[in-house]
């Protein structure tokens, strides 16, 4: 919020932009933090898995807001160049190298759990993205007390977009595609198909279907064709453990059958 004064009162659209992405950061933690809040609710009669699915929604919501800040900044930048006015140099730089070293310090704090979760991922990338942002205000400033010329700002606020945009698209692609039940990144269908396969008595199988059930957490469900009978309890929970050891996959349900000309094996959705 001081930064966003602070560029208000410098006449700084840069500066206003950097403010502008610090606080979509915090509404996207403040985001996150409810979800996480949220996705620990037990399970109940209608939302059988929770509300994990919550956290989900954080990211999208979280790379939307984005967006739409990046938009309103972008389009008043664009009219500062036709009516470019003086910029408050030495306060700008000031205010600009506190936000790095703020930024690079809290991006710091997520560096280590930025692959395993997708909001901390986002965290990361946006508040590292700031502490660069703050780094071109801090040059822009200085080469307009330098040499006068007043577009460099506009000129820089247009740059912090084009960085936003860059660090939310992979959020938002992610986001989007959690939100569509897509395999998970870094979980190979074709391996865990060829897994399943290789399982001792299997001979088919169909009907695979892997699915985020958090930013998380995996769920997984299949049908395995054993023309031998049922092979027991230990053989599912053998096979349960190793898709959670090699594939990350927590939430494992697989179907035994004996009969190889089952219909449901024709359905035309099924993953064979």
């Amino acid at each position: 919020m001081a930064e966003a004064v602070y560029g208000y009162l410098g006449n700084s659209t840069a500066l206003m932009a950097d403010a502008g992405h610090n606080l979509s950061d915090v509404f996207g933690l403040l985001v996150a933090w409810g979800a996480s809040v949220v996705s620990k609710r037990p399970p109940s009669g209608r939302f059988t898995y929770g509300l994990r699915g919550s956290s989900i929604l954080a990211a999208l919501a979280n790379a939307v807001f984005l967006l739409v800040a990046t938009g309103a900044i972008g389009w008043e930048s664009i009219q500062r160049f036709s009516n470019p006015e003086p910029v408050a140099g030495i306060t700008v730089m000031v205010v600009a190298a506190i936000g790095i070293f703020v930024n690079g310090a809290t991006a710091l704090l997520f560096a280590a759990g930025r692959k395993g979760d997708l909001n901390v991922r986002g965290a990361f990338l946006h508040m590292a993205g700031d502490a660069a942002v703050s780094a071109g205000v801090v040059v822009s400033a200085a080469l307009i007390l330098w040499t006068g010329r007043l577009w460099l700002d506009p000129a820089m606020s247009l740059v912090i977009c084009a960085v936003i945009l860059w660090s939310t698209w992979g959020l938002l692609r992610s986001s989007v595609d959690m939100s569509l039940s897509a395999v998970p990144e870094g979980v190979h269908l074709s391996k865990v198909r060829g897994f399943l396969l290789d399982r001792p008595g299997v001979t088919q199988i169909h009907d695979l279907h892997i699915w985020p059930i958090s930013t998380t957490e995996t769920a997984m469900t299949c049908h395995l064709v054993m023309p031998g009978g049922h092979p027991g309890d230990d053989f599912l929970m053998e096979c349960c453990q190793m898709l959670k050891k090699s594939y990350k996959i927590g939430h494992a349900t697989l179907q035994i059958e004996v009969n190889e000309d089952n219909e449901c094996a024709l359905a035309p959705d099924s993953v064979v």
